[in-house]
């Protein structure tokens, strides 16, 4: 909002720009932390108890492995797929904020990196604040709303997360919830330990994860290089139609 409507010395000051920068790349590194602790968890379960099944402090069972390892190396490169960090801009009609070097490459490798770590992580919650939640901002970013990523991101995670916790039940305990296959019980009861996982998604949507993103940074790197730019300093996507259409809207 400070940038958007350039309030203060703040929304008028170049070196803020980076702050919506610092803000993604904070809650990324905590996903990261997440996807290394479950990992590490799963393996102290597998020693203790003969099952990567470990209860998290939300009273979710959680199935940890090398999966997390590779998902979290992915959230790493994915912190440093942010380029043109200081390219902030308001839309025309102060509508929206604008970072147009977000382009399509960033977003599918943030999109794919973030089910992962939901699916991983939130498992009882994938559907709702993993697909539907990361489809939202994408199509809005594709197809009207070229620059606006990020803000469309943060609004509608805002929205989803006020309305889960005034109404948890939703997701949680109505005909509304929805289960991944990696509780191949089919029910998730945090009393009753699960007897049966099948965690062959996780790994796949890992290895995507990780696939991705390394292409998308050596993109990045290949592009600055032959631009003999910094990319984290300078946009990178320049001449680009994402870039180009998103700078339109200034």
């Amino acid at each position: 909002m400070i940038l958007k409507y350039h309030w203060g010395h703040l929304g008028k000051a170049y070196w803020f720009k980076i702050f919506p920068f610092v803000i993604v790349a904070i809650n990324i590194f905590i996903a990261v932390g997440s996807d290394f602790e479950s990992a590490i968890r799963g393996i102290h379960a597998l020693q203790t108890t003969g099952s990567q099944w470990w209860l998290s402090s939300e009273g979710v069972w959680l199935y940890g492995g090398w999966w997390n390892v590779l998902n979290g190396l992915a959230g790493i490169i994915n912190v440093f797929c942010m380029t043109g960090w200081f390219g902030i801009y308001s839309s025309k009609n102060e509508q929206d904020m604008l970072w147009p070097d977000m382009t399509w490459e960033f977003i599918l490798a943030y999109d794919v990196w973030n089910f992962e770590y939901t699916y991983s992580n939130l498992p009882t919650h994938s559907w709702y604040c993993g697909l539907a939640l990361l489809l939202a901002p994408t199509f809005a970013a594709e197809f009207w709303n070229k620059g606006g990523w990020i803000q469309n991101r943060a609004n509608t995670l805002a929205i989803w997360c006020m309305f889960a916790q005034v109404f948890p039940l939703f997701q949680d305990h109505s005909k509304f919830s929805v289960l991944p296959v990696l509780y191949r019980d089919g029910v998730m009861n945090p009393a009753v330990h699960p007897t049966a996982a099948d965690p062959h998604m996780m790994g796949i949507i890992a290895i995507f994860s990780i696939v991705i993103n390394v292409v998308v940074f050596t993109d990045i790197w290949k592009r600055a290089l032959k631009q003999h730019i910094n990319p984290y300093l300078q946009p990178v996507f320049v001449g680009t139609r994402d870039y180009d259409e998103a700078m339109a809207r200034r």
